[in-house]
């Protein structure tokens, strides 16, 4: 039996990355997208030029549109949200609203299917924060941590709260249903909008000698790349014994501290430069890791890429698509 598989948001840095690999194992896959975030770019364009795989532009606040979409998929990942820290900060309650508007329409669509294997929700790591805040959370941090609400009238709680209401509609959708929750995933065409390509563009534009700005530069984090993520993805559809599982997505170590991948970055453009510390960014954690004994558990699987490696590789891709090329990329 081939799967048809749907994903939601499918033409973000995830959404690809994982059509891509799937559609390699014989999958039909159907993406769907508004480009809000994800763009056409050529990475996309390639995809689409394999029979196995297609995009339809749909609003998934439009329930109607979301149905459209058929009965006959095996497979759904709902990857899309509205994300991002001047949606949040600017726009929380259409963060939250358009969060639980999308899900509640996918799930919808799930119900109607003929045959669901599986549904697959994307969390966050985000849903931790309120514990790590205000109690005691265990770093590496296992799934199974209490969840704490943070300050509800604090923008920048909208998103982990449209999470953590999703998981709970997750497991309360009488579906066959897998959530996971990403930890601080990187590579090739993920935007600009995040730490890993932030400080790369920061050190590829600043001359030999000069300095370069450097937030929470104690923070620690451990990092995934994406080819890593995206097999764990793989294997959570192809294994069954992740129905009714929620599952972190990511490496457990090393956590590192934000100045060390700034000096890691750095060191990839040859250039000497100096890092000038500054503040915490409001609402960062300190230190962010996973706990992955679980997900390596079920999957039979753990991170190949070390950090080192996978910086190189993103590296190498956003100075000759974007920083030297004139690839569009996600903000």
């Amino acid at each position: 039996m081939t799967y048809r598989i749907l994903i939601t948001g499918g033409a973000g840095f995830i959404g690809v990355h994982l059509a891509s690999q799937l559609s390699k194992s014989g999958y039909q896959i159907q993406l769907v997208d508004n480009y809000t975030r994800g763009v056409r770019d050529s990475t996309l364009e390639r995809l689409l030029d394999n029979p196995k795989v297609s995009l339809d532009v749909i609003n998934l606040r439009n329930r109607d549109e979301v149905l459209s979409l058929g009965e006959d998929f095996q497979i759904i990942f709902h990857l899309a949200a509205t994300v991002g820290v001047l949606h949040v900060t600017r726009r929380p309650y259409h963060v939250l609203s358009n969060n639980v508007i999308m899900l509640d329409n996918v799930l919808s669509l799930a119900r109607r299917q003929k045959n669901l294997h599986r549904f697959l929700f994307a969390s966050t790591s985000e849903v931790y924060a309120g514990t790590l805040k205000y109690f005691s959370l265990d770093i590496p941090t296992p799934e199974n941590s209490p969840l704490a609400i943070m300050n509800i009238g604090e923008s920048r709680t909208a998103y982990m709260l449209s999470k953590i209401y999703g998981e709970a509609m997750c497991h309360q959708s009488d579906l066959p249903f897998t959530i996971f929750r990403p930890h601080n995933i990187y590579g090739p065409r993920m935007g600009m909008s995040h730490v890993i390509p932030e400080q790369l563009y920061k050190a590829w534009k600043t001359d030999s000698g000069g300095r370069i700005q450097v937030y929470s530069p104690e923070h620690t984090r451990a990092f995934c790349y994406i080819d890593d993520a995206v097999e764990m993805l793989k294997r959570m559809v192809e294994r069954d014994k992740c129905i009714g599982k929620t599952l972190n997505v990511g490496t457990g170590s090393p956590e590192i501290s934000i100045r060390e991948l700034v000096q890691s970055c750095i060191n990839l453009t040859d250039k000497k430069l100096t890092m000038e510390f500054l503040p915490a960014t409001p609402g960062s954690p300190l230190r962010r890791a996973p706990d992955m004994t679980l997900t390596n558990e079920l999957l039979s699987f753990g991170s190949q890429v070390d950090l080192k490696a996978g910086l190189e590789k993103t590296w190498n891709w956003y100075r000759e698509n974007i920083f030297n090329g004139d690839e569009i990329t996600a903000k």
